[in-house]
């Protein structure tokens, strides 16, 4: 099975994280920010994966902290669950509609870490959650999982709508590639490493 449980603290925040790429269970995820709950919530279902996230953060301050360290450590779970990577797809695509919106992610997990990320959300804060902070989670995994991710919004109205199907198409987006295909022989590169 590939698992991974990988423990953060700072001073600004503590989170530990679990997750199975192998075997989808119902989610336990707490980081004291609901939406942002949510948001990982159906990440873990739609890229069937089993995932527990704990997270204390210094939310008397803001959300910014929680939500980018929750991206690190998930990110680092990824790598670590990943291992050596022989025997994945690598590359994962998503589009996903959310009524007025479509949202995709395309993602390589190449070992070189990049991410653009183009999605206009014009609201500000939806409840306690901060809408900007959404790039910084993304670039967080990205980086510590060491994948380039291509997060854009093609079009939408609604900005809870446009997180969701970012959110949705990421999971998606990372069942492929990090799905094992048997035809593959060692890892997915001409270079033998990714």
């Amino acid at each position: 099975m590939r698992t991974a449980k990988v423990t953060r603290e700072t001073k600004e925040t503590q989170i530990t994280i679990e997750l199975n790429l192998d075997e989808q269970y119902d989610s336990e995820i707490d980081t004291g920010i609901g939406f942002l709950d949510h948001m990982l919530t159906l990440f873990a279902k739609h890229g069937r994966f089993g995932l527990k996230v704990k997270a204390n953060g210094d939310l008397n301050v803001d959300p910014h902290h929680t939500t980018e360290d929750v991206g690190i450590t998930l990110g680092e779970c990824f790598k670590e669950a990943l291992g050596d990577k022989v025997g994945i797809e690598r590359y994962g695509m998503a589009m996903v509609p959310m009524d007025e919106t479509l949202g995709r992610v395309v993602v390589d997990l190449s070992g070189r870490p990049y991410l653009i990320f183009n999605a206009e959300l014009t609201n500000p804060r939806l409840g306690s959650f901060e809408t900007e902070t959404v790039e910084d989670f993304f670039q967080g995994f990205a980086f510590t999982a060491l994948l380039n991710l291509h997060a854009e919004i093609l079009y939408g109205r609604n900005t809870h709508h446009k997180i969701e199907s970012l959110f949705k198409a990421l999971g998606r987006a990372m069942r492929a590639a990090v799905t094992i295909n048997p035809e593959i022989k060692g890892v997915n590169s001409t270079k033998g490493v990714i």
